[in-house]
């Protein structure tokens, strides 16, 4: 759902950047009310420690305001660069959470990881940071820290039901509308396919992706997840070539090589986990 982000953010026109945040996370928290509604789940579940709202509205909100600052501040290319640093913090920082051990093969799958990344947001040239431009690498950095710390606070709040995301979603919704009115100004989507853009945006992108990662970094392998989650950027540039927003290149191909080897790199030990299970089943009997 993330790969599609660019995509559909390209096919939403010029809206502009907290607007479409504002109208993408409405979206998003309408996604969790039908839920709720569909499953008749208690609205008690919103009765959360003040920690977790903390938690969890300032890595969505704090998240998208960073990254936004650090564009206005610094090229594209290096701001996204640095920000796209989070899937190895997660890796590094999980070795901070009970029950987690960081082993060699964890930190290298997520390095090679990040060097498919950089290949897809730099499309192989040359990455020049500037001085220039510090205050805007600050930022990208601190976004980077703030999705990456969200993420690994998360996995010690187990005990919360994703669908808390939903009042995560409405609280950014009213913060990015708040942020929209202060320092934008208002355009609408100009056409019909604008406006299914924009939905389909907080449909998937920015709406149900977000209930998705919180179940899974709350309860799956944390360590794999952040080596995998540099599948993103690759995805995210396939469906534009395959959309004709933008054309296949070299550095395409090398960074689907790197990133899958260190996906699967952090992962030696779930398939030395699966080898083993296998060799354990028992094996059918032969009929004589």
């Amino acid at each position: 759902m993330w790969a599609l982000l660019a995509l559909l953010t390209a096919w939403s026109g010029d809206v502009p950047p907290f607007q479409l945040a504002a109208m993408t996370f409405t979206v998003g928290t309408l996604i969790g009310l039908v839920s709720l509604r569909l499953r008749k789940a208690p609205l008690s579940l919103f009765r959360q420690r003040p920690v977790v709202w903390l938690v969890g509205v300032g890595g969505l909100f704090g998240y998208h305001a960073l990254y936004f600052a650090a564009l206005r501040h610094a090229p594209a290319a290096e701001a996204s660069l640095i920000a796209y640093l989070w899937p190895l913090l997660i890796v590094l920082g999980s070795a901070l959470l009970p029950g987690e051990r960081l082993r060699w093969f964890h930190v290298a799958g997520a390095l090679v990881g990040l060097c498919g990344a950089a290949l897809i947001v730099t499309g192989g040239a040359t990455v020049a940071l500037s001085p220039r431009y510090a205050a805007g690498y600050g930022l990208a950095a601190l976004c980077a820290l703030t999705w990456s710390s969200y993420s690994l606070l998360s996995r010690r709040f187990g005990d919360v039901p994703s669908d808390i995301v939903t009042g995560f979603c409405a609280a950014t919704a009213v913060l990015a509308l708040t942020a929209h009115l202060l320092f934008e100004t208002t355009i609408w989507p100009a056409a019909p396919g604008e406006w299914l853009a924009v939905f389909l945006l907080g449909l998937m992108p920015v709406g149900a992706a977000f209930y998705v990662w919180d179940f899974g970094v709350k309860h799956g392998d944390i360590q794999v997840i952040g080596a995998a989650s540099y599948a993103a950027p690759l995805l995210s540039t396939l469906i534009l070539v395959a959309a004709g927003e933008s054309a296949m290149r070299w550095s395409v191909v090398a960074a689907a090589i790197l990133i899958t080897a260190g996906a699967c790199l952090a992962a030696l030990p779930l398939f030395a986990r699966i080898l083993t299970k296998r060799r354990q089943s028992p094996q059918p009997r032969t009929p004589a």
